[in-house]
């Protein structure tokens, strides 16, 4: 049996009547962690009043899996990639509360503790997280039968950073770099994506993810290879963005910038821009109603 297949078959076992119960850190790799060094895992857990909860210096990456009851399951799923600048990981509020209530509806969802750059652990710090993102689609797509899942309705979402690696999955699936001897597909069939860092761009892009991906000094190539909104195509996935007018964190034109992309190479997208918000949507707008706008988008197209 392959590895990988094992570990996947572990998962589904710790699913109680097709409702995950465990929420434990379950290797995303079986074996050895591509472009890492033999370096202690010094991972932090640490609460915070605003956010619940918060994960910092990732060195072993997860992924947790929640799935719907059988009754319920749609064949639709997310795997969700939570925010921090690359140097944090919001794993509850933007990851595991998410994967519930995609649950709720019978969507199926996947929530991937990705690594945070760090030359202390990897070599190429710059492709640590996408090479996570990148296995972890691998992982769903191969054992969807497994899980109850349609292949072909396997979509990416990710939040602030988290947006900017999932928006680089879905711009830059044709370059694989995670290991992919079977040639399982790496593009996801839709993207959400919630107050994103789309562009690394010294007008528009958020210098801290930049950063802490790249170093204080990228290189013009760096920059414009993680700028997403330069390497739309008709083939990139159908989108939906989200974001606040007023957020000061990330700036709104960052999904603009996108939105643009995307209609300019006649792929469906649809984006709501609230007037009011903060980054995060810590206060407004309130979850459901950003998130019930993001359900009927995928209704209206076809996913559920």
């Amino acid at each position: 049996m392959k590895p990988l297949k094992y570990i996947c078959i572990l998962l589904f076992i710790a699913c109680h009547a097709g409702t995950c119960l465990s929420q434990q850190a379950i290797r995303l790799y079986p074996g050895e962690i591509p472009n890492s060094k033999n370096a202690a895992d010094e991972e932090v857990r640490s609460p915070n009043a605003e956010v619940d909860s918060l994960v910092s210096k990732v060195s072993v990456p997860t992924l947790s899996v929640f799935l719907p009851s059988g009754n319920k399951a749609t064949g639709a799923a997310v795997i969700i990639c939570p925010g921090g600048g690359y140097h944090t990981l919001l794993i509850k509020r933007e990851g595991t509360d998410v994967a519930r209530a995609f649950n709720k509806l019978g969507i199926a969802a996947f929530v991937v503790k990705y690594r945070l750059p760090d030359d202390r652990i990897m070599r190429d710090k710059s492709a640590g997280p996408l090479q996570d993102v990148q296995q972890a689609i691998r992982a769903v797509r191969e054992n969807a039968r497994k899980w109850n899942i349609d292949a072909g309705k396997i979509g990416i979402m990710g939040f602030s950073a988290g947006g900017h690696l999932a928006a680089t999955a879905g711009t830059h699936f044709n370059t694989a770099v995670a290991d992919n001897p079977e040639k399982i597909n790496l593009r996801p069939d839709f993207m959400i994506l919630v107050n994103p860092v789309i562009s690394f761009t010294d007008q528009i892009g958020h210098t801290g993810s930049r950063n802490n991906l790249l170093d204080n000094n990228p290189t013009d190539m760096q920059i414009r290879f993680f700028s997403n909104e330069m390497h739309v195509t008709p083939s990139t996935p159908t989108t939906f963005l989200v974001h606040a007018e007023p957020d000061a964190v990330v700036p709104v034109e960052n999904s603009i910038a996108f939105f643009d992309a995307l209609r300019k190479n006649k792929v469906s997208v649809e984006m709501h821009l609230y007037a009011k918000g903060e980054h995060g949507f810590l206060t407004d707008p309130p979850f459901d109603e950003w998130f019930g706008r993001c359900i009927h988008w995928m209704r209206t197209n076809g996913w559920l």
